[in-house]
C-alpha cells in the first residue's frame, strides 16, 4: 500500500462563503462564544497591522506576520485547557493573546528585548521559538514531564509547513509515540517556507501522512474555519489529555503576508495564488456567518474593531514608555551563573558597542 492510498479527511464547518455545513460543537452553541472566537481574530489582524507598522517607521524589529492566519491561533487557543502548555513559534499572536500575554509584552520581544518573553500572567507556557522546529523538542520534554507526573494535561506545539522538514520535528513525533506523551503537533500548511512552495518541501501527499511514520494520529482541517479549528483541536487535545495519544495536526492556511517585514514575497510568490488565497480568509468567512445566522450588523462590526484599535494604541503608548534594554544584558541570561568566557565575550562586545557609538 501506497501512502496516496490512505486519506486524510479535511474537516470543515463553514464554507468559503461562510454557509454552516454541519451543527456547530457544543463549545460554541452560543452566541457570545461565537463572538468570543471572532474577536480574538480580529485582535489579532488590527494588531498585526499596527506591529508590522511600528516596525516600518523603525521603532521595532523584523516582525512575522499573521495575516490570513489567525483562525488558526484562535481555534487552538480555544480548544485549551488552561493548565495545558503551549510551546509557539513566530506566528501564534492569536494563541498567545487567549493565554493571557500581553500585547504590549508581543512588542517588546520583537522591539528585541527578550523581557518581553517573561509573561507577567503566564508562567507555564514558553516563549517564542525563532529557530525553525527546535521547539518540537522541547515540547516533548514537556509532554515526558506530564506523563511522569500523571497530570491529566497536554502540551501544544506549533511550527510551520517548512519545520516538516527539519530533523528535530521527526525526531519529536518519533520519540512522542514511540513512548505515548501528551503532544498535539499544530503544523500550520502556509504553503510557503519563506520563498520554498509546498511541493518542494515534501514528497508526502499530505503533511498528516507524516504521522504514520511516527505511528501517531493525523489530522487535516481547514485552517481558515475557526470552528473547525476549535473542533479539531478539542478532539485531539482530548485524547492526548485522557489516552496519552500524540497527533499532527495539520491546518491548510495561506500566508497573505510577507514571510517577515524582512521579506517580499512579491519576488517568488505568483499574483493570482495570492488573490485566489485573499477570498479564502478566515476573517470574512467568519463574519459572513454570524451576519447570516447570528444577527451580527456592520455597527457591531465597526464596534468591535474600534475597540481592538483602542487596545493596540494603549499597547503600543506603554511599549514605548519601557526603558531601554541595559546594553549586553541578553549575555547575563544565557545561564544560571555567569561563566568566565561568557563575561569576556560580554566586555567586548560592551567595547565594540562603545567604539561605534
Amino acid at each position: 500500500m501506497q501512502a496516496s492510498d490512505i486519506h486524510f479527511e479535511t474537516t470543515e464547518f463553514l464554507d468559503s462563503s461562510g454557509k454552516l455545513l454541519r451543527p456547530l460543537p457544543a463549545m460554541l452553541s452560543s452566541r457570545d462564544q461565537l463572538v468570543e472566537l471572532y474577536r480574538v481574530m480580529v485582535q489579532t489582524r488590527v494588531f498585526d497591522r499596527a506591529a508590522i507598522n511600528l516596525q516600518r517607521t523603525g521603532e521595532m524589529g523584523t516582525y512575522p506576520s499573521n495575516e490570513g492566519q489567525e483562525a488558526i491561533g484562535a481555534g487552538i487557543g480555544y480548544a485549551m485547557q488552561d493548565d495545558d502548555v503551549l510551546v509557539p513559534y513566530y506566528r501564534d499572536i492569536a494563541t498567545q493573546i487567549q493565554r493571557g500575554v500581553l500585547l504590549e509584552e508581543i512588542l517588546r520581544y520583537w522591539g528585541g528585548d527578550e523581557w518581553g518573553m517573561h509573561f507577567r500572567h503566564q508562567a507555564e507556557d514558553f516563549p517564542v521559538s525563532v529557530p525553525i522546529a527546535t521547539q518540537a523538542c522541547h515540547a516533548v520534554g514537556i509532554g515526558y514531564a506530564i506523563r511522569y507526573r500523571q497530570q491529566a494535561r497536554a502540551v501544544v506545539t506549533t511550527c510551520g509547513d517548512g519545520a516538516t522538514s527539519k530533523g528535530d520535528f521527526y525526531e519529536s513525533i518519533n520519540i512522542a509515540g514511540v513512548m505515548g506523551l501528551p503532544v498535539v503537533f499544530v503544523v500550520n500548511n502556509n504553503r510557503w517556507a519563506i520563498s520554498v512552495p509546498l511541493e518542494k518541501q515534501t514528497a508526502a501527499p499530505t503533511i498528516a501522512h507524516k504521522a504514520l511514520a511516527a505511528g501517531i494520529d493525523g489530522y487535516r482541517v481547514d485552517g481558515n474555519d475557526a470552528v473547525a479549528m476549535v473542533q479539531v483541536m478539542s478532539d485531539a487535545l482530548q485524547q492526548a489529555r485522557a489516552h496519552r495519544r500524540p497527533s499532527i495536526v495539520e491546518a491548510l492556511s495561506y500566508r497573505l503576508g510577507d514571510h517577515t517585514t524582512a521579506d517580499d514575497a512579491n519576488r517568488y510568490r505568483p499574483r493570482e495564488e495570492l488573490e485566489a488565497a485573499r477570498a479564502l480568509e478566515p476573517l470574512i468567512r467568519y463574519k459572513a456567518y454570524l451576519q447570516a445566522g447570528h444577527d451580527w450588523s456592520d455597527d457591531d462590526d465597526e464596534s468591535l474593531y474600534a475597540d481592538c484599535v483602542a487596545e493596540a494604541r494603549s499597547a503600543i503608548e506603554v511599549y514605548r514608555a519601557f526603558p531601554p534594554q541595559p546594553a549586553g544584558e541578553f549575555f547575563d541570561y544565557m545561564y544560571a551563573r555567569p561563566t568566565a568566557d561568557l563575561e569576556k565575550q560580554k566586555q567586548e562586545w560592551l567595547t565594540q558597542v562603545k567604539r561605534h557609538g
